[in-house]
C-alpha cells in the first residue's frame, strides 16, 4: 500500500480485511442505535404513546451513551477490542430483541436507555483500527470506519420502515424490523470474533498500568482531567431535568432529586477512580518516556464538541427549519434535505481523515474548523427569499466541513498514547455527545439563527484551541512486558 492510499478491494490485506470487519460492526450499532426515530409512527400507533412519552424515550436513548463511551474506552484498552465489540453486539442486539417485544411504555423506557450504550461501539474501532495502520493512514483508514459505520443511522431510516410496512407489515410490522436487525447484530457478533485480532501476527498488544481512568503525567494534567469531567455529569443533569415536573413532567420532583443525588455520587466514585490510576504519579511524577500533554485530549474533546456534537443537533432541527422557512415543501423534502447533512458521511470523514494524514494534523484542522465556523455562519443567513437550491448547497459545503472536521479528529487521537487509545477516544467520544445534547437544549430558548451563530462560536472557540495543539513527531514509547522501551511511530 502507498503512503496515503488503500486498496480497500484487496480483501487478501488483513489490514483492510479488519477495516472492513470493524466499519460493518459499528454500522450495525447505528442500526440498532438509531432504529427508533423512523419507526415512530408505528410504535406510537401501536402502544398509543403520547407526546411526552416518546420524547422521553428520544432522551433516554442517549442517557447512557455519554458515560457508556468512557467506560468502553476503559474495558477496550484492558480486555482488546475484538472481545469488547464481540460482547456489545451481541448484548446490544438482545437489547433490542427485548425493546420489540416490549408491552408497556415502562418496559419500552428501560430497554432503550440500556441500549444507549450501543452508542458507544465507536470508541472501540478506533483503537481497534489504529492497531492495524501506520500513522501515514491511521487518519484516511479511521475516516474510513467512522464515515462509513455512521452511514449505520440512514440505512436505518431507509430500511428499517420498508421492512416494517411492505414486508412484515400489520400493527407488529416494526417489532419484526427491530428483531431482525437485533438478531443480525448477534450474529455479526460471532462472525467479528471469528474473523478479527486485535493486532496484527506479532505485535503487542499495550495495556494501560491500571484501569479506572487516564494515566495523567503532572499534577496540572490531573487537576484539568477532573474538571474535564463536570461537563458530562452537568449535560445528564440536564437530562434529568428535562424528564422533571418543570419540562416533560415523566418523573416526580423527589425522583429528579434522587438522580441529582446519583450523578453527584458518581462523580466522587470516578474521582476516587481516577486518583486510584494516578497517585503514584501525583507523589513521585512520571517517567520521562511515560509522558504526555493532556491538553492534546482536551482539544480534541472540544473539536469533537464542535463539529460531531454540532452534526447532530442539526440533523435533529433542519428539517422543522426548512419546513418553517420555505412555503410548500413536503414533510418528505424536508426530511430528505436535512438528511442530507448526515449523509456526506461517507465521503467527508475519510476525506479529512486523508487530508491530515497528507497535510499535517493542526494545519489541516486549522482549515477544516476555519471552514466550519464560516459554513455556520452561512446557515444563519438563510431565509424565505433565497432560492431552495442555494439554501441546499449551503447546508452542502457546511456539512462537507463538519464531517471532514470528525475525520480529522480522529486522525489524531490514535497518535497521542497508543495503550490509553481508547480512553482518550471514549472521552472525546463524550464530548461530542454532550455537545448535541447542550446544543439541542439551547435550541429550545433561542431562535434559529441565534443556534446557528451558536454552532459557529463553538468551532470558533475550536479553532483557537486548535493552534494550541501538538503536531505529532517522531516516535511514542511504551514498555513492553519484559520492561524494555518500545517505538511506535507517529509521523
Amino acid at each position: 500500500m502507498s503512503a496515503f492510499r488503500l486498496n480497500l478491494l484487496d480483501f487478501s490485506n488483513k489490514s483492510v480485511a479488519t477495516l472492513h470487519f470493524t466499519w460493518f460492526a459499528f454500522f450495525l450499532t447505528f442500526v440498532m442505535w438509531f432504529s427508533l426515530p423512523p419507526l415512530k409512527p408505528l410504535i406510537t400507533a401501536s402502544l398509543d404513546l403520547s407526546a411526552q412519552q416518546w420524547a422521553a424515550l428520544l432522551t433516554l436513548n442517549v442517557a447512557l451513551t455519554i458515560p457508556a463511551r468512557i467506560v468502553v474506552g476503559s474495558l477496550v484498552d484492558k480486555f482488546g477490542p475484538r472481545a469488547i465489540y464481540t460482547l456489545l453486539l451481541a448484548v446490544s442486539g438482545a437489547i433490542l430483541i427485548a425493546f420489540a417485544l416490549a408491552q408497556t411504555f415502562e418496559q419500552l423506557a428501560l430497554f432503550r436507555f440500556l441500549l444507549g450504550f450501543v452508542g458507544a461501539g465507536f470508541v472501540i474501532g478506533i483503537r481497534l483500527v489504529s492497531e492495524w495502520f501506520p500513522a501515514r493512514q491511521v487518519g484516511l483508514a479511521e475516516g474510513i470506519y467512522g464515515g462509513w459505520g455512521n452511514f449505520g443511522a440512514a440505512a436505518a431510516g431507509f430500511t428499517l420502515p420498508f421492512l416494517a410496512i411492505h414486508v412484515y407489515g400489520g400493527e407488529d410490522g416494526w417489532r419484526y424490523a427491530m428483531i431482525t436487525a437485533g438478531v443480525i447484530a448477534m450474529l455479526y457478533a460471532v462472525c467479528f470474533y471469528l474473523s478479527v485480532r486485535n493486532t496484527p501476527k506479532g505485535s503487542t498488544y499495550f495495556k494501560p498500568k491500571k484501569s479506572g481512568g487516564l494515566e495523567v503525567t503532572s499534577k496540572k494534567d490531573f487537576v484539568f482531567y477532573v474538571l474535564m469531567n463536570v461537563p458530562m455529569y452537568l449535560i445528564l443533569a440536564v437530562l434529568a431535568w428535562k424528564m422533571s415536573p418543570t419540562n416533560l413532567g415523566l418523573l416526580s420532583t423527589a425522583t429528579t432529586y434522587v438522580l441529582y443525588v446519583v450523578l453527584l455520587g458518581l462523580f466522587a466514585f470516578q474521582f476516587a477512580q481516577i486518583y486510584r490510576v494516578n497517585k503514584e504519579m501525583l507523589k513521585q511524577g512520571a517517567a520521562e518516556h511515560d509522558k504526555y500533554e493532556f491538553k492534546q485530549v482536551a482539544i480534541l474533546s472540544w473539536a469533537y464538541l464542535a463539529t460531531f456534537g454540532s452534526e447532530i443537533a442539526v440533523v435533529s432541527v433542519l428539517p422543522a427549519f426548512f419546513m418553517s422557512t420555505f412555503e410548500g415543501l413536503s414533510v418528505t423534502q424536508a426530511a430528505m434535505l436535512g438528511g442530507s447533512f448526515a449523509f456526506m458521511n461517507l465521503i467527508a470523514r475519510p476525506s479529512g481523515g486523508w487530508v491530515s494524514d497528507k497535510c499535517g494534523r493542526r494545519i489541516s484542522m486549522s482549515v477544516i474548523l476555519a471552514g466550519v465556523t464560516l459554513g455556520y455562519l452561512l446557515l444563519s443567513q438563510i431565509n424565505a427569499g433565497w432560492p431552495l437550491y442555494l439554501a441546499f448547497a449551503a447546508v452542502f459545503t457546511c456539512s462537507l466541513f463538519v464531517q471532514a472536521g470528525c475525520g480529522a479528529v480522529f486522525a489524531v487521537v490514535p497518535l497521542i498514547k497508543r495503550r490509553m487509545t481508547g480512553q482518550i477516544a471514549g472521552l472525546a467520544g463524550a464530548y461530542g455527545n454532550v455537545g448535541a445534547l447542550f446544543f439541542l437544549t439551547m435550541n429550545t430558548f433561542i431562535d434559529i439563527h441565534s443556534f446557528f451563530y451558536m454552532l459557529a462560536g463553538a468551532a470558533a472557540i475550536g479553532l483557537v484551541f486548535v493552534q494550541f495543539l501538538k503536531e505529532p513527531r517522531g516516535h511514542v514509547v511504551e514498555v513492553n512486558e519484559d520492561g524494555t522501551l518500545h517505538k511506535i511511530e507517529v509521523s
